[in-house]
Formats: structure tokens, sequence, C-alpha cells
């Protein structure tokens, strides 16, 4: 028992000795803990503010390149497009070019040797008839036996960008801002060759 108490003895003044010591040397323990605290937080808004200078230029490139792409025509900025780039999605360089990624996809549909087919023969029919409306080439197109109606020669007309050749709108109407000048041969009885002469003269 002796033995035990000696030994619990030795024990206590350990933790005695390791408390003293403990708070001897905290109060250097937690200055060394608030410097190393303040230098990561000073660490740390460094980088923030690095960060923000870093996305403030980047944003600058960017609006930069964007005005310069407004320029370039949409196929030029489809070529643009770099379908390897593993780290540049599709969709973000259509979105960087202005370019609708669904359209990028798409491919025109070919016509049909039948649609091509019509359209060499109304271009044949407006040749000879520029005059010709969509409904008089309609005619001669079911008279020679193809049997089509007339919106759709409208369309193919509208497609191949002709039109027939009509007079516009109020060509008889009289300018009332032209001068008008008096008939003088009104009254006057031309009785012999050469006795009246006349000229257009435009200005």
């Amino acid at each position: 028992m002796n033995e035990i108490a000696s030994s619990h003895g030795i024990h206590v003044n350990q933790i005695r000795q390791w408390r003293n010591r403990f708070l001897e040397q905290m109060p250097v323990i937690f200055a060394k803990e608030n410097k190393k605290a303040d230098q990561m937080k000073a660490d740390y808004e460094n980088q923030i503010e690095n960060l923000y200078v870093e996305v403030g230029r980047l944003t600058t490139q960017l609006s930069w390149i964007k005005k310069n792409l407004e320029s370039r025509s949409r196929a030029e900025r489809i070529q643009m497009i770099d379908w390897d780039d593993k780290e540049l999605p599709i969709t973000t360089q259509a979105e960087l070019l202005g370019l609708n990624r669904t359209s990028l996809y798409y491919k025109p549909v070919e016509p049909s040797p039948e649609e091509i087919f019509i359209k060499h023969k109304i271009d044949e029919i407006y040749t000879k008839h520029p005059y010709f409306g969509f409904r008089r080439i309609t005619v001669v197109l079911n008279s020679n036996g193809l049997n089509i109606n007339r919106k759709a020669v409208q369309r193919h007309m509208r497609e191949m960008g002709i039109a027939g050749i009509s007079p516009g709108p109020n060509l008889s109407k009289r300018n009332l801002e032209h001068r008008i000048y008096p008939y003088l041969l009104r009254n006057l009885a031309i009785t012999c060759p050469n006795h009246v002469w006349g000229i257009d003269y435009s200005d």
C-alpha cells in the first residue's frame, strides 16, 4: 500500500509539473498560433485579390474577342469550331462564338431531282417570257404535262429570285412637282411640209 501511495504521489507531482509548464508556455503557443492564423488569413485575402484581378483581365479579353467576332460571317465562325478539343466543349465554343449549338449539327437537305427539273422548266419559260408571273407559268407547265399548283410555282420562283416584270404602280399619275408647258400647236393650222418641227428634250 505504501508503494502504491508513493507511486500515486509521484504521478500527481508529474501532472502538476506538466500543468505548470503548460500554463507557462500557453501564451507563447497561442501567440504562435495566432500569428500563423493571421498569416494564413493574409495569404488567403491576397489570393482572393489576385483572382479578382485575373477575372477582370479575362472578362476584358473576352469582351474584346466577342466584339471582333461580330464582324466575322457565320460561316467563318463555324470554321473556328474545334471538334477535337477535349478541354473546351462544343457548347462553350458555340457560346463564345455567338453560334446556336443545335444549328452546328444541321445539314441542309439537297433538292430532289424532280424539284431541280421543275426549276429548270420555270427558268426556260421565264427566259422566253420574262413578263410571265407565277400564274401564267403554272398554266404553261400544266399544259406541258407537269401537274403542279401555282403556290408551288410561286415558292420555286421566290427561291430562284425571279418575278414577272410588270409596270410599277401609279406610273400614269401626274407628278404635281413637274412643270406643265402649254401646247403651242393647239389652234395652229399646218398647211405645208416642214411647217412645224418637234424635238424631245430631257434634262
